[in-house]
């Protein structure tokens, strides 16, 4: 009898893959980063090679290592980096480019071009999103015009596009499957969610051949079968979900009001807003939570680019630390109410300033400002971007959570959860399981392969390992938070 799914988990600086038995627990994990490529300012790539090799190498690994054979794993759950466009030959699988990576800001002008000739509202009504760099559409446009005989070689109805999933489940299946889920779709900047299909509006606004596009499944649904020479043995995809959806069904956020923020590479804040597609007034962005039985569950979301890309840039851009597990001990060294400000604003602005020219800047120094500072400022700047997030959210919605699960790498660290509660002035709760990105899409083929009866079944599953409760005193509170404001307003473009 199969006792486990196996959850691969394609993030931004790593792949990885966790098995979960039935009840939600890490049993194995494998883990392997990849290179980063800047090959212009705000430019992000991605080798897909590298992408499926290291999924290949941690799914075989993490087989090996914790002894389980295949005949014990009943399927596949699939989470990815979003966004992340990919452009690929039907007839040998091999990608035409680099992977552009959600991060990238090279369509910035084409982007400005677009809101100027007034389609930011057509754009916004049909897929919630904005017209911006993160989104898919104009990546894939980009690709269609500067890869040489692409877009020939696209109206031939010869090449495919994808996010990650679609091109993760085209080398596992042999090409046999196009697909996607519903959630990544919602994010392309070319889906009506309203609609759940391709908008032949938007095909025509930014020249995309519909041959190019995958088939949109349910979040739990059939996308074929593994073939064998990959992993031994077949196994079947089940499940697939873009992350941060992928985390608000780990986090068990099936009820309107309920919310996560996941702190990886980016910092994802998502609420459920069950059958009602919420338009923000706050440039926040209305998205797919997940599909089930052909049934959307819609969310509103705020992205921030960069969180723990932060502490990661620390450590390997200015080697202020040689592992991101000092940074609690640094920061508790760090004087209170210090006056030092970081705007990680390397890749542009996200949500809800969306200036893709902004870039970063470390504010405040002063003479006795040391490595502590810079490190705890760092931090603290994932805590008051989430707040920026919060006070939309709470201007948008009639009801906003009063406690906020959290998950991702940086959760790990008390000093930053602390701080996360004072400066939202809401419970935070961490659970015990904070793999819930590769948990969700555990989760979603195991309701596919019927392991779980209905959602709250799993909601039952869900434990909290610790609650933080704000501390701090509200005129503190907003004093530092004023000075990140300022701090953000002076790294802004002139746009």
């Amino acid at each position: 009898m199969a006792d486990y799914l196996l959850a691969i988990d394609q993030g931004t600086t790593s792949s990885r893959a966790i098995l979960f038995d039935r009840e939600g627990r890490n049993r194995a994990m494998a883990q392997r980063e990849f290179v980063q490529h800047f090959p212009a300012d705000g430019w992000v790539e991605h080798d897909p090679e590298a992408i499926w090799e290291t999924v290949l190498a941690t799914c075989r690994e993490v087989i090996e290592r914790s002894g389980v054979g295949l005949e014990e794993i009943a399927g596949i759950g699939i989470t990815n980096q979003r966004e992340t466009t990919l452009l690929w030959d039907r007839a040998t699988g091999e990608p035409l480019h680099n992977a552009i990576v959600w991060q990238d800001r090279r369509t910035a002008d084409a982007c400005q071009r677009l809101r100027e000739a007034g389609h930011t509202e057509a754009v916004q009504a049909s897929t919630g999103l904005l017209i911006d760099p993160y989104f898919s559409a104009t990546k894939l446009a980009w690709l269609l015009e500067h890869v040489d005989g692409a877009r020939a070689r696209a109206e031939r109805g010869e090449l495919a596009f994808g996010t990650v999933d679609s091109f993760l489940i085209w080398r596992l299946t042999g090409g046999r499957v196009h697909a996607t889920d519903a959630t990544n779709a919602s994010r392309t900047a070319l889906f009506n969610i309203h609609e759940q299909r391709w908008d032949p509006a938007l095909l025509e606004l930014f020249e995309i051949p519909e041959s190019l596009l995958p088939e949109v499944k349910d979040s739990s649904d059939d996308f074929g079968t593994v073939e064998p020479r990959w992993l031994g043995g077949e196994l079947p995809i089940a499940g697939v979900a873009g992350d941060q959806q992928a985390a608000l069904f780990g986090q068990a956020c099936f009820a309107p009001g309920m919310g996560k923020s996941t702190y990886g590479t980016g910092c994802f804040m998502i609420v459920n807003t069950g059958d009602a597609a919420e338009t923000s007034r706050n440039r926040l962005l209305t998205t797919i939570g997940y599909r089930l039985h052909g049934k959307p569950t819609y969310a509103m979301e705020g992205s921030i680019f960069v969180a723990g890309a932060t502490v990661q840039w620390l450590r390997d851009g200015l080697r202020l630390f040689a592992d991101a597990a000092e940074t609690e001990a640094l920061a508790r060294q760090t004087r209170s109410g210090h006056s030092v400000y970081l705007v990680p604003a390397f890749t542009g602005l996200g949500a809800p300033h969306w200036d893709p020219k902004a870039r970063g800047a470390i504010l405040g120094l002063t003479r006795d400002t040391g490595i502590a500072e810079i490190v705890a400022a760092g931090l603290q700047a994932v805590c008051y971007q989430t707040r920026d997030l919060q006070v939309c959210m709470s201007d948008d919605m009639a009801a906003t959570p009063s406690t906020l699960r959290v998950d991702g790498g940086m959760v790990s660290n008390n000093w930053v959860m602390q701080f996360l509660a004072d400066m939202l002035g809401v419970q935070v709760d961490r659970p015990t399981v904070l793999e819930t990105t590769a948990l969700g899409a555990a989760y979603l083929a195991g309701l596919r392969l019927g392991w779980y009866r209905d959602l709250d079944e799993i909601a039952g599953l869900w434990q909290c390992e610790r609650s933080f409760v704000p501390q701090m005193e509200e005129g503190e509170r907003e004093r530092l938070y004023q000075g990140w404001q300022e701090a953000v307003e002076r790294v802004k473009s002139a746009r």
